[in-house]
């Protein structure tokens, strides 16, 4: 439901539309215009009403059809708006139809319909809760392909950028594991691919940027232990040259800020790391830097050890 408001001399206008009733996207050019000339004083009060009116045309058409309480007509209307592309309309008209088909032959086809019109509405979370409750539901319906394929599409969709939470990506690449795994001969398959590609990334960036983030604050301990399960976790990730570079900084940063009777075993560390992280990337961009590394743990290991 939308609550849109103009203002006229001071007179707060509300206007409520529910969002499964009417194509929200044709009102606002008509808002728009309204508050422009309602803005300018061109227009009366009465106008204004007449021409929210006529916005409304397509909400009073879907009202009737509603109205009518038969549900085979009501059923037809809706399978027009869903050809027309007319996804709202035909969201509304499935939703009615529901009650109406509940344990009858076309349950199914009311209850997926309904769901396609979400999605292809671009509601992928509304989409998700039905088609997940479709396939658990329906797991024979001649439709159960399809959904399960929007479901894993819905999800994708779903799934924010590395820096946020990965707990839907996650899911994401579940769903689409098992899709792939139901439908291998799928036309999708190729598409499906790509997400999990996609989606991979993702959790190994957000491995790499949970790490960093420790490296970043100076907790070093707590840096070299997440970099090093971000390897495991992730042992093809495309970040495996940072990792083991910041596994370097972070063990040679932990070994200068240690206490005197800490940093021998510490820069050993670093030296062990530092050897992992060459044999890997001989030409890496860090080599610069490594090189120093490597030469300052050198310096203090001999220069320590010929003291004990």
């Amino acid at each position: 439901m939308f609550f849109i408001k103009l203002k006229y001399n001071n007179s707060l206008v509300s206007i409520v539309v529910r969002k499964k009733m009417c194509n929200f996207a044709r009102l606002l050019p008509c808002i728009a215009v309204i508050n422009e000339f309602v803005m300018k004083q061109k227009l009366s009060y009465i106008v204004l009403l007449a021409v929210l009116a006529m916005a409304f045309v397509g909400c009073s058409t879907v009202q009737k059809i509603i109205n009518t309480g038969d549900a085979q007509f009501i059923f037809e209307r809706a399978k027009e708006y869903y050809n027309a592309e007319k996804w709202s309309k035909a969201y509304a008209l499935f939703e009615v139809c529901e009650p109406y088909y509940r344990g009858t032959m076309r349950e199914d086809s009311v209850t997926f319909f309904k769901a396609r019109c979400s999605f292809k509405d671009g509601d992928y979370y509304s989409a998700a809760e039905m088609l997940d409750a479709f396939r658990r539901t329906f797991n024979r319906s001649p439709f159960i392909e399809d959904a399960e394929a929007m479901y894993a599409i819905c999800l994708y969709n779903m799934c924010p950028s590395p820096e946020r939470d990965q707990s839907t990506t996650s899911q994401a690449i579940i769903a689409i594991s098992e899709y792939m795994s139901h439908y291998p001969d799928s036309e999708q398959i190729v598409l499906f691919k790509d997400m999990t590609q996609d989606l991979t990334w993702r959790l190994h960036e957000k491995a790499y940027i949970n790490a960093y983030t420790y490296y970043k604050i100076g907790r070093y301990n707590a840096a070299i232990i997440a970099f090093r399960n971000a390897l495991k976790m992730y042992s093809e990730t495309h970040r495996r040259e940072d990792l083991l570079y910041h596994i370097t900084m972070a063990s040679f940063k932990l070994a200068e800020n240690s206490v005197e009777e800490k940093r021998l075993d510490r820069y050993m560390s670093t030296l062990d790391a530092y050897y992992s992280f060459v044999m890997e990337f001989p030409e890496s961009k860090y080599s610069k830097e490594m090189e120093h590394v490597a030469e300052v743990t050198k310096r203090y290991i001999e220069k320590n050890k010929q003291g004990e």
